[in-house]
């Protein structure tokens, strides 16, 4: 199976060519990827402690 081509003949890439020419937004979705990331696993965190607080009582 190939890839896509567009109307040109050229293979398609994943992103289109404005996100190609600013390397700046894929570094701040890169950076949101992470923050996600951070934010679920602190408030993972805090659920664990909010049931140990509970499983004491």
């Amino acid at each position: 199976m190939g890839g896509v081509k567009d109307g040109r003949g050229r293979l398609k890439t994943g992103f289109p060519p404005e996100v190609r020419t600013q390397p700046n937004l894929i570094q701040e979705l890169t950076m949101a990827d992470v923050a996600f990331v951070v934010i679920t696993i602190a408030v993972f965190a805090l659920v664990v402690l909010v049931a140990k607080g509970v499983a004491k009582l």
